[in-house]
């Protein structure tokens, strides 16, 4: 199993589970801050929308840590 190691995550393996779900035919993504994204109109569409908001989010400058 290859488990990929974030940032903040290291010693540990947390719990994933997928990001996509299907309610009444509208696909949603869900991200570590548990917000939801949606609705689309396939699962595919709501992958391009996660990559958008993940593009997005890494353009933002990071926090500062608090020691």
């Amino acid at each position: 199993m290859n488990v990929h190691v974030r940032s903040g995550e290291e010693g540990r393996a947390p719990f994933r589970s997928n990001r996509f779900f299907c309610v009444g035919n509208r696909w949603y993504f869900t991200t570590r801050e548990g917000f939801d994204s949606g609705p689309f109109a396939s699962r595919e569409r709501a992958e391009t929308g996660l990559k958008r908001f993940l593009h997005v989010v890494r353009l933002l400058p990071e926090e500062p840590k608090v020691h």
